[in-house]
């Protein structure tokens, strides 16, 4: 007994400095070691991370909770091991906070597994070394923007162009064709938009199949900093102890920048370019090297990046970018004519479309469709000023295969049935490729657009002779009348 009290008792220090969410602490017997939790407050409720050692005796570290009412001379406990989430199945359908409690009124879980927080990336030997695509079922991303397995992609899109539906429906799709866990990672969240992605996931019978985390917006910059860490431990054990495949969604990537940027400033650090962190490479590597593929399944990461002031010389997307293996750009533009999934195929790119990885086929088709709708977007300012008619024969056979290309890439999703009418589709690889490969060799040019629209294959193309095709005579006065 009075060893036990010996050992508590070297555990114990006392508050030295209080500064905003720095504390420093002083610790005569033992020293806590570095990202070790520290317990303060009048009922232990406060949670400090260990980030330096001062001195023999006195550590500093950032609050994780609010450090409101917290006096000089506090008593302060080393709790003797790091942040610890829980591991397990039975975290799919909740959803926790950084400490990994839950939040989502349920009932609390108990005897769970806990590991730390910290982990190394996995070791090269096992690390996957094959680069293979990561279907999505989505044709525009499947065929012009393939994602990696165990790969990086980055989502580029504001707000209203159909960004969190796009994730439901790849949750949706995760389930369906691979058998697999979601993960959704909410750093920097809102409130309001953390309740609605949850509400919409459970109506869209998501959920059960989904593990949701969030570090919101109004809590300390510890809290948020650490939440991408928390989520990647839990995935990590879907993949290395359930032995499946994880997608990872994080919202957004910038905002856990930022919350170590504001770290960084709080422990007196002297910035770098722009105001950012000089750790601000090494803290992102940390995060992102642990996203990969190994033996026993891989961790494909969907990741929302949000570019300050559109540069992308920003630093914090320079290496951002250094990591991502595809990117995908959402345009309000596609939104406003009612083309969903709302991806840009010309500002979209993947490093996975290359001949030895995709083949031959796909790489020439994909080459193809761009082709076809950048002349077509050339030609935009040359109908609405002068009319279809004067185009060659040659322009018009582009504009009538991009529109119909453009058409074709919608897709109706399971998750947004209620809200469309349409029935979701989910469209292999080889079905989209064979569709766009149609349309390129002039097989649909004769029949109307409208056919083509929120299909799965192209054997579903509903056509209809009875009425004439007036779309492409309509969009050129619309777009003429905007010019004028």
């Amino acid at each position: 007994m009075n060893h036990r009290k010996n050992r508590e008792d070297r555990r114990r220090g006392t508050v030295e400095a209080i500064r905003g969410s720095v504390i420093d602490a002083r610790f005569p017997g033992n020293m806590p070691a570095i990202h070790n939790i520290l317990k303060t407050g009048e009922n232990q409720e406060m949670r400090i991370e260990v980030i330096t050692h001062l001195d023999s005796q006195t550590v500093r570290g950032i609050g994780l909770t609010s450090t409101g009412g917290l006096a000089h001379g506090s008593p302060i406990i080393d709790t003797g091991y790091p942040l610890r989430v829980p591991v397990g199945k039975e975290l799919l359908g909740r959803v926790f906070n950084v400490f990994g409690n839950t939040i989502d009124r349920g009932a609390p879980l108990t005897e769970m597994e806990e590991r730390s927080i910290h982990q190394p990336p996995a070791d090269l030997d096992r690390q996957s070394i094959s680069s293979e695509v990561f279907e999505t079922g989505i044709k525009v991303i499947d065929v012009l923007s393939p994602l990696e397995r165990g790969g990086k992609g980055g989502l580029f899109g504001g707000a209203g162009v159909g960004k969190t539906v796009l994730i439901m429906e790849m949750i949706n799709n995760m389930v369906a064709q691979h058998e697999g866990a979601s993960l959704f990672c909410g750093i920097g969240e809102r409130s309001r938009e953390g309740e609605e992605l949850y509400r919409e996931m459970k109506e869209a019978g998501v959920l059960d199949n989904t593990v949701m985390i969030f570090g919101q917006m109004n809590e300390p910059p510890g809290a948020r900093f650490r939440v991408g860490h928390a989520a990647l431990t839990m995935a990590e054990y879907f993949r290395d102890d359930a032995r499946q495949d994880v997608l990872l969604l994080i919202d957004n990537i910038f905002r856990f920048i930022q919350a170590g940027m504001e770290v960084s400033g709080l422990m007196g650090q002297l910035p770098s370019r722009l105001g950012y962190q000089p750790t601000l490479g090494t803290e992102l590597a940390e995060l992102e090297e642990r996203i990969c593929n190994t033996d026993t399944g891989a961790i494909t990461s969907i990741q929302a990046v949000y570019v300050p002031a559109d540069d992308f010389t920003d630093p914090s997307a320079v290496h951002t970018f250094g990591h991502l293996s595809s990117s995908l750009v959402l345009s309000r533009k596609k939104a406003s004519q009612g083309l969903y999934p709302a991806v840009d195929p010309l500002q979209s790119g993947s490093n996975m479309l290359v001949p030895h990885i995709v083949g031959e086929r796909h790489y020439r088709i994909a080459q193809e469709m761009r082709r076809t709708l950048a002349e077509y977007e050339d030609l935009k300012d040359i109908i609405a000023m002068l009319g279809m008619e004067e185009l060659s024969r040659e322009d018009r056979s582009t504009v009538r295969r991009a529109r119909r290309l453009e058409r074709f890439l919608t897709q109706p999703f399971k998750v947004t049935e209620q809200f469309t009418g349409y029935e979701g589709k989910i469209v292999s690889l080889a079905d989209a490729l064979d569709g766009c490969e149609r349309i390129l060799n002039d097989e649909f040019s004769e029949e109307p657009e409208r056919a083509l629209y929120m299909i799965g294959s192209i054997d579903e193309a509903k056509i209809d002779k009875s009425e004439p095709d007036e779309s492409e005579d309509k969009e050129t006065a619309e777009t003429g009348e905007r010019k004028s």
